[in-house]
């Protein structure tokens, strides 16, 4: 079978989502977690956005060793420059240029004729050829392109020294059919195709997006572009854990295979929900909670009797494990290092007694402590966040014919305590309230939300917050059985991001790209 190679955009596009803003820590997180997971591409970001965005690109290039490393460029000089600096210090560097095509995006967007564009094109390919011996040239909302001009686009990309041409559709308008046809006409009418690999980049506006991709691998695709959950602008993008586990389960059909490690899938998937804040829905596939579960009768007794009844993935494949091992106050130290092994986490020493500690506090306030419940607290804290403040204590009065009321208690970087009380609208509310004076700084709540990490009325509730300071935006999370403790440690959490990131020269600057 052929391989089928997976460029992963979950730090470019997938940070493109609203609300999400990964700092350099957690882009290097993430990459490393993708490397893996044995993805063959990591497009790590877009350099000329911002020097914050540049050096985080910089901050993964260094770091992934055994993947292409990719930086997004305009067809201009500068931003090709800026990719260079960027990936200074890349085992496997590769530049990502792309310019609009399409006749709406020619008229409106850059007011250019098709000899306009072809000479653009050309020009950027052939200046980063001198730097770059893998280049992607990508004719952005290639599906809405005439498919001549397509291919004249894709012959003069082959010709200036592009290594892949990618066909996005970039505003997720295609059907399978129509897609898997781009790339049959592509086959069959430029010359050399056979020097270049073919990649396909769909976004999900129709709910199509991995449709589309398959039918692209059946039409002589070589790459797929996506991200982990399909995060993205918009609707999303294709999911990459879709495309492997389509190809895994039907080899009969495709006839293509990827060369990941599937059983990375549920940690990476975890990672990723984790650190953008995007709760996976439940019935997403493959990742989702129920994706692996069975309430209907008839479906449990077929699943009991034999598992391929109502099963085409084993949880297995993905890296999900059933354990009958139920922790909770009397475990000791040795069951709780044999959980934390079966769930695919490896600690030093000194880190297992410390994640000990966090799971016996854990266990006292709650009589069962199950996998979701330990791999929340572990990666709670996966990102070090400056802890400028640190809550110490909290206080919460209420009553529904009562104005809520608040006290907090929380230490600064360099020791003082401070104490504040405030009243508000609604307990959290008053709670954010006492925050604000105790740290002194003006903050705007953009987004809260809230959900429970296990079942049960004493599950681990997870709060997200997004916070927002003149122009800058950061967001935080919080993790506690008590949601009103959960709620002030995420707002405490993005005060200090907010506050760590207000020291960088620059401001991120997100843009609309393919």
């Amino acid at each position: 079978m052929r391989k089928i190679y997976i460029f992963d955009t979950t730090l470019r596009d997938g940070e493109q989502s609203p609300g999400v803003n990964l700092n350099t820590k957690e882009k290097v997180e993430i990459a490393l977690q993708l490397e893996k997971l044995g993805v063959d591409r990591i497009e790590a970001g877009f350099p000329a956005a911002s020097p914050g965005d540049l050096a985080a690109v910089n901050a993964v290039a260094r770091a992934v060793k055994n993947a292409t490393v990719i930086g997004l460029s305009r067809s201009r000089e500068t931003d090709i420059d800026a990719v260079r600096e960027a990936l200074k210090g890349a085992q496997d560097p590769c530049i990502h240029l792309f310019l609009a095509t399409s006749p709406i995006h020619r008229k409106h967007k850059l007011r250019m004729e098709k000899d306009e564009v072809l000479e653009a094109a050309d020009r950027a390919i052939r200046y980063a050829k001198q730097y770059f011996d893998k280049i992607e040239f990508s004719p952005e909302d290639a599906g809405r392109t005439e498919l001549d001009f397509l291919c004249k686009v894709t012959d003069m990309a082959i010709k200036a020294g592009a290594t892949v041409v990618n066909i996005p559709d970039t505003v997720g308008y295609m059907n399978p059919q129509e897609f898997g046809n781009i790339f049959k006409t592509l086959k069959e009418n430029v010359p050399n195709i056979e020097k270049i690999q073919l990649s396909a980049h769909c976004h999900d506006d129709l709910g199509m997006a991995t449709a589309n991709a398959l039918a692209a691998i059946l039409n002589g695709a070589d790459q797929i572009e996506g991200t982990i959950n399909g995060i993205g602008e918009r609707a999303g993008n294709t999911a990459i854990e879709e495309i492997a586990m389509a190809l895994a389960t039907r080899p009969d059909y495709f006839g293509a295979h990827t060369t990941l490690n599937l059983k990375e899938i549920a940690k990476t998937s975890r990672l990723v929900s984790k650190l953008t804040g995007m709760v996976i829905p439940g019935n997403k596939a493959i990742v989702g909670a129920n994706a692996f579960a069975h309430e209907s009768g008839i479906h449990q007794d077929g699943m009991l009797k034999e598992k391929t009844t109502y099963e085409i993935i084993s949880p297995d494949t993905i890296g999900l494990k059933e354990s009958k091992l139920v922790l909770g106050k009397h475990s000791g130290r040795h069951a709780f290092r044999e959980k934390l092994i079966d769930l695919g986490y490896e600690l030093e020493d000194e880190a297992v007694n410390t994640a000990f500690a966090k799971f016996k506090d854990l266990a006292d306030r709650k009589k069962t402590v199950v996998d979701s419940d330990i791999r929340a607290m572990l990666e709670e804290k996966l990102i070090d966040t400056p802890e400028i403040f640190t809550l110490e204590t909290i206080q919460v009065s209420y009553g529904n014919q009562s104005t809520p009321h608040a006290s907090v208690r929380i230490r600064t970087v360099d020791g003082e305590i401070r104490e504040e009380s405030a009243e508000g609208n609604g307990s959290v509310d008053a709670i954010y309230n006492a925050i604000d004076q105790a740290t002194k700084e003006t903050v705007e709540l953009e987004d809260y939300s809230i959900k429970s990490v296990s079942q049960g009325k004493d599950a681990l509730g997870e709060v997200h917050v997004i916070l927002k300071q003149d122009d800058i935006s950061a967001q935080g999370r919080g993790l506690s059985t008590d949601i009103l403790e959960a709620s002030a440690r995420a707002y405490l959490d993005a005060v200090n991001r907010l506050l760590d990131k207000s020291k960088s020269p620059s401001k991120r600057d997100k843009m609309s790209l393919i």
